[in-house]
């Protein structure tokens, strides 16, 4: 694992401060993931066995430029840009949740238990935050030194296998934050990674209860999903799992082949992917994209067969 040395001084920095409260703090989930596959990633989640707003006032303290810190009593978290780097503090915790909705139930806990809380073992990845040996003359990490990776779910096998896969039974994982079933789906669109067949079939069996989930949310994932550089990947796994006739039936619609007397008409769904992931060769605008999948949308509607014409879409 590669930091660079603004990466180095951050978690010095809060090594120290933990170390003056006597407090251990872990950096855990994506930034981890992200620094092992050699990917560039800005957040940075510090989980800390403590006040983790305490922790963040005490960092914030040891930065001459004393960035703005905002926190949130009430969940127990804090956060404040540093150069660029969103360092977001929380204690650790388990959280349980009812059939009914997304607001969980938060009691403090274990490292063990943060992780368990996690969406995929990917993102279950910790180190413990202590002082890391600086080489000088380079500013990095000094090259006779390993970062012990804390991996209770063996989520570095599955990095390396390109697997995405929960930590808990999947419908333990769905069933607390539908929304992570889009999160699976948009990491293997992002990643280029196969979902495990344990977790899609997860997927397809708790698809239904995407519809607890905010439409803003849903947008989120969705758009992130039709940033990849091949969204295809995402669109057509929604689709298999059903989830895409949850949150956009008329692209479902565009779905099938019919024939009559011989003449047939092209799947348009599967068109529209090859549409949209032409299009994202040659432009990284999200309304470009948007306008690429939304191109045949009305297709459906205005289908009909014409004899001695065959099938027509005019209105």
């Amino acid at each position: 694992m590669t930091l660079t040395p603004q990466e180095l001084y951050i978690i010095n920095e809060v090594a120290e401060a933990a170390s003056s409260l006597k407090v251990r703090a872990f950096v855990v989930g994506g930034f981890v993931r992200d620094k092992v596959l050699g990917r560039p990633c800005v957040d940075i989640d510090i989980v800390c066995l403590g006040d983790a707003i305490e922790l963040a006032k005490a960092y914030q303290s040891r930065l001459s430029f004393n960035p703005k810190l905002s926190w949130f009593k009430n969940f127990g978290t804090a956060h404040l840009n540093v150069n660029g780097y969103d360092v977001e503090f929380v204690g650790a915790r388990k959280e349980s949740y009812q059939a009914d909705s997304r607001n969980p139930t938060v009691e403090p806990g274990s490292l063990q238990d943060d992780q368990e809380r996690r969406d995929f073992t990917i993102n279950a990845l910790a180190f413990e935050i202590t002082i890391l040996p600086v080489d000088p003359h380079t500013n990095l990490l000094k090259s006779d030194f390993t970062i012990q990776i804390i991996d209770p779910f063996n989520g570095l096998s599955d990095l390396a296998d390109g697997i995405i896969r929960t930590p808990l039974l999947p419908e333990k994982t769905f069933s607390d934050d539908p929304l992570r079933m889009m999160r699976a789906i948009r990491f293997a669109s992002q990643l280029g990674f196969t979902i495990s067949s344990p977790t899609l079939l997860g997927i397809a069996d708790a698809s239904h209860r995407i519809k607890i989930i905010s439409q803003e949310r849903i947008t989120d994932e969705l758009n992130k999903i039709m940033m990849s550089a091949k969204p295809s990947v995402g669109l057509d796994l929604l689709y298999k799992t059903g989830l895409l006739k949850e949150i956009f039936p008329p692209m479902v619609d565009l779905a099938g082949a019919e024939y009559i007397d011989g003449k047939g008409h092209k799947d348009n769904f599967y068109h529209t992917l090859q549409v949209i992931d032409n299009v994202c060769l040659n432009t990284n605008n999200l309304w470009l994209r948007w306008a690429a999948l939304l191109h045949d949308i009305a297709k459906p509607a205005t289908k009909r067969f014409e004899d001695g014409i065959g099938w027509t879409f005019h209105g």
